[in-house]
């Protein structure tokens, strides 16, 4: 695991968390309209990263090398954190473990999805070979291809968005880091009804995903700051990059126009 950090050190601190089978270069558009207000951390998980050999175990042991690191660094406390898709789960988890300290944890539309073990196991035996194929030929299948060809150019703009962030030509990402991460995240159990004293839960919910998962929201997070954007999973974060920098800095730092 490693940590990309840049920006101004006398800053608040953002911690900042990719996606399923999502590299840190992910976070590269909205970086620098970040740096006007934040010091910038991007977590690169274990076996997701170019530069360096590893291989992706558990949601749980990420937390822990999270954790230190923030212990280690930032003596237990930040101001914020983001966590897109996938990286929702990890700010759930690291605010209900209470090791480490966060004062607004933002969830970016998230799906938070859970699963006992034998529909994980079935679930990301399917999910990562198809995967697997699309890292390492950065190539789609072709029935998502002739999806894409028949779509609006909005539709497409998303559809790429997502693409940027995922690890298309990742020949270090092994099958096994893929079905870690996918299988991971279904089993580890999030609490519900998190409330932890001054730490703050705002949601990106995109309400395109349906009002399924808002209540999922509720149920797991105790008066979550909810934020309803008329947009698909992730769309504001991958697509409209200025609008986005101005609702995180509006959650961590106060409603101020840009």
């Amino acid at each position: 695991m490693k940590f990309y950090e840049s920006g101004d050190q006398s800053k608040p601190v953002i911690f900042l968390f990719p996606g399923t089978c999502c590299l840190y270069s992910g976070f590269d558009h909205v970086l620098e309209g970040l740096h006007v207000y934040f010091y910038t951390v991007v977590v690169s998980y274990d076996g997701f990263d170019p530069n360096e050999n590893t291989q992706f175990h558990s949601m749980e042991e990420e937390c822990e090398k999270i954790e230190q690191e923030i212990i280690d660094h930032y003596g237990g406390r930040i101001k914020s954190a983001y966590g897109c898709s996938l990286g929702g789960s990890f700010v759930s988890l690291l605010i209900q473990r209470k090791r480490i300290h966060m004062d607004h944890g933002i969830i970016g539309s998230s799906d938070m999805d859970e699963a006992g073990k034998v529909m994980a196991t079935i679930q990301a035996s399917i999910v990562t070979p198809i995967m697997y194929k699309m890292v390492h030929t950065e190539t789609l299948p072709k029935l998502m291809e002739k999806k894409i060809a028949q779509m609006d150019d909005s539709k497409k703009k998303l559809v790429n968005g997502f693409l940027d962030m995922f690890g298309l030509g990742g020949s270090w990402i092994t099958k096994k880091s893929i079905y870690n991460q996918f299988y991971s995240d279904l089993v580890t159990k999030v609490q519900h009804n998190i409330d932890v004293p001054n730490t703050k839960i705002h949601v990106f919910y995109a309400t395109k995903m349906g009002k399924k998962y808002e209540k999922r929201y509720y149920t797991y997070f105790k008066n979550p700051d909810i934020h309803r954007f008329n947009m698909q999973h992730e769309e504001l974060f991958c697509c409209h990059a200025n609008k986005w920098i101005e609702e995180v800095r509006n959650v961590v730092i106060g409603d101020v126009g840009l």
